[in-house]
């Protein structure tokens, strides 16, 4: 570490260095031993401080190598680093197996519970449900094969009209205001599937019989049970889960088809295609108005406006260069916020396209990003996040949070964008519940053929999209669509997280409608707590309904729609 105030240092003097695991192991056994043999509870504490630094440092080194390579996957230093990673990661959570154990064991449980909170030991004692040192090899071909789906990906060179794309950058080429441009755009994006689809199809075959043999090591009659403890889900379970699905099938459902509709309508088109999809009216969609560093200079008017601490977190970002928007060859695909604890640093990524998602990738990721800057407080990592569909709703919030300053980025265009973005937010919901229900019975069924496994998608696309015509693209109608989504790969589980955050995010663009002042006060509120509580407890100190409850979603879906039907779209 350099002497420097790590507070002071841009991203680029990061320091990075390969932890060494077998030195860490052995100081990390050592604090252990230290930690069992104390003989109070604040003898206990002033070493697990120690063990939290050793562990804050870990991450900070993986999580400056993840965003050194996923800015450019062709790095050959930072290829050979994620690989190392991804055998030593496992290893590493041994070790907080270990700690965990100690933890539930300590004598001095009621010291630690009063200091951390009961909610630390609910997270551990799933954390135990979901690890032995018996699946770390498994787990290190897991991370394997993730990596090489993310590459897959990343290399992809998509030729186009005489020019060469990524995945990322041929987004605006499918979002074209000529029909046909975005057929053929479409129509190339999804040969470059459609040719690595027995690769896709292998590497998925892989992980799912792998997680299940790690269910089967665990004591589990299959992974659900393993992967809804790794996304620490404490209370609600798969019939929940399935209950909500229903209530998206019965009441999101058809309000999304009636979208469709009036899409086709607004569009003039007989049809409406899986390639218009996306291109929602007959002027072109918004589009931000200048450059990536201009939409930058929008965001620092906005955050400086909107609150004093979005003021200060997002000058941070930009003095530590905590942003990496621009998409370039060799580049990861997608967005994603992570955390450098040694520099209290959250880290945005992202693939910029001049398409309007720039907008909606920055204000959804500054969401992750001051909900973690708000809460590195917390001492045990465990708290600096909460669980993922609680992460969510400060990434989707912050979206709607951010609509009375879309002007800066979209001009006389602004509600024209606000519509959009309301509009497939509803829309988004019947393809997270497709996303979820596949995970389920894929799980279930590990033995299912990669044929079969398409079969599924195809039922349930009937079911959760029942609008959608593949029209003569045959990779799609045979049901591959679902090989592009990285989370089915990489976070099993993760996806119907989106759709309950998202139906509490209308919660707060409902209430900022109403009291804005009031709305962000419960945001920030929060925020700060990280991942100090549990889903339906956060959402209890924010003073929003659970997902769950009967009528939570008849109750917001009324005031959307009527929102939706105001507007005069014809006008686009």
């Amino acid at each position: 570490m350099t002497s420097a105030d790590p507070l002071t240092l841009t991203f680029e003097n990061f320091t990075y260095a390969r932890p060494d695991i077998q030195s860490l192991t052995e100081e990390f056994n050592t604090l252990l031993s230290s930690f069992e043999q104390a003989s109070d509870g604040e003898t206990q504490l002033a070493v697990l401080e120690r063990i939290n630094a050793l562990r804050r440092h870990f991450s900070s080194m993986y999580n400056i190598c993840y965003v050194r390579h996923t800015a450019d996957t062709r790095d050959p230093f930072y290829d050979a680093e994620n690989q190392y990673f991804d055998q030593t990661l496992p290893a590493f959570e041994a070790l907080n197996d270990r700690l965990y154990r100690a933890l539930l064991a300590s004598p001095f449980r009621e010291a630690l519970q009063q200091r951390f909170g009961a909610h630390l030991f609910t997270l551990v004692e799933l954390a135990l449900q979901s690890f032995t040192p018996e699946i770390i090899s498994e787990l290190q071909q897991e991370n394997a094969l993730c990596s090489e789906y993310t590459r897959l990906k990343a290399t992809a060179l998509i030729e186009f009209e005489g020019c060469t794309y990524n995945l990322s950058s041929l987004t605006p080429i499918e979002q074209s205001n000529d029909r046909d441009t975005r057929r053929r755009a479409s129509a190339a994006r999804w040969a470059f599937f459609a040719k690595h689809s027995e690769r896709f199809d292998d590497i998925f075959d892989r992980l799912v019989r792998l997680r299940h043999t790690i269910a089967k090591k665990l004591g589990a009659p299959n992974f659900i049970s393993v992967g809804y403890a790794r996304m620490r889900r404490s209370d609600y379970n798969p019939e929940m889960v399935a209950a909500f699905r229903r209530q998206i099938r019965e009441y999101i459902v058809p309000i999304a088809t009636q979208l469709y509709e009036r899409q086709q309508r607004r569009l003039g088109i007989e049809r409406l295609y899986y390639y218009d999809e996306d291109y929602l009216f007959p002027s072109g969609n918004p589009k931000p108005k200048g450059n990536a560093q201009e939409l930058v200079n929008s965001a620092s008017q906005m955050y400086r406006e909107l609150s004093a601490e979005t003021h200060a977190f997002f000058q941070r970002m930009l003095r530590a260069h905590l942003l990496d928007l621009v998409n370039r060859d060799g580049k990861a695909t997608g967005g994603y916020c992570t955390y450098i604890p040694a520099y209290e640093a959250p880290f945005i990524f992202s693939n910029f396209s001049g398409a309007s998602s720039d907008v909606d990738v920055l204000t959804h990721e500054a969401g992750h990003a001051f909900q973690v800057w708000m809460s590195r407080h917390h001492d045990m990592v465990e708290y600096h996040w909460p669980t993922s569909e609680a992460a969510e709703i400060h990434s989707m919030s912050m979206e709607f949070f951010a609509w009375p300053w879309m002007h800066l980025f979209f001009g006389e265009d602004a509600e024209k964008y606000r519509f959009m973005h309301l509009n497939n937010a509803i829309r988004f919901l019947p393809y997270a519940a497709a996303v979820d229900e596949f995970q389920h019975i894929i799980y279930e069924n590990p033995e299912l053929s990669p044929q079969e496994r398409k079969e599924v998608w195809q039922r349930l696309e009937r079911a959760y999209l029942p609008h959608r015509d593949y029209d003569d693209n045959v990779f799609l109608r045979a049901g591959g669509f679902w090989q592009k989504q990285s989370h089915i790969y990489n976070m099993p589980f993760y996806y119907i997280d989106y759709a309950l955050a998202q139906i509490c995010a209308f919660q707060f663009w409902k209430r900022s409608r109403e009291d804005a002042a009031g709305a962000w006060a419960d945001y920030v509120r929060l925020c700060r707590a990280g991942g100090s509580l549990s889903f339906l407890d956060l959402l209890r100190l924010a003073n929003l309904r659970s997902p769950f409850e009967d009528g939570c979603i008849q109750s917001i879906l009324g005031e959307v729609q009527r929102y939706l039907d105001a507007v005069d779209d014809t006008a686009w």
